[in-house]
């Protein structure tokens, strides 16, 4: 066992881990944090994006023990006192999700996309998009809500 401490959601937690428990199953089954899917396994679907000190990471790729000290934002942690996003209306507002599988990763994914750049093309969401597969939507409705949500002063 590994001893690891992190930030998640504003949080910290100390745990002994096994060295090869991934942060998805971290997240899911030590914390609770059921928000982050697990989709494929192999880091191709995208649905269990999270940030990890900032910066979107599949979360079925990364091991627990590599977010030891580091801070990890799960969809969870982004409405604030109960408040949506902007980036998390838009997404409502614009009907942006279908069975809702891909959505956290969808928006973790955007978020950092936002923050990198704030108001982007319509080919550059496209291109931060392209590790998030979502078989219902058709991709149109997300794209229009990453666009919707870059247009409004609140950050995403």
């Amino acid at each position: 066992m590994t001893h690891i401490s992190v930030k998640v959601d504003g949080t910290t937690y100390e745990d002994d881990v096994e060295p090869r428990l991934l942060l998805v199953h971290y997240l899911r089954d030590r914390l609770g944090l059921s928000g982050t899917p697990i989709g494929c396994d192999t880091s191709n679907c995208g649905a269990c994006t999270v940030e990890l000190d900032g910066v979107s990471v599949k979360s079925c790729s990364v091991l627990a023990v590599q977010a030891d000290g580091g801070e990890v934002t799960t969809v969870e942690g982004l409405a604030r006192d109960g408040e949506l996003t902007a980036l998390q209306r838009a997404f409502h507002e614009k009907h942006a999700l279908q069975c809702g599988y891909c959505t956290p990763g969808m928006l973790m994914a955007a978020r950092d996309l936002l923050r990198e750049h704030p108001h982007p093309t319509t080919d550059e969401i496209r291109h931060a998009l392209e590790g998030n597969l979502c078989r219902c939507t058709g991709y149109q409705n997300i794209v229009r809500a990453v666009q919707a949500a870059s247009e409004q002063e609140v950050p995403a």
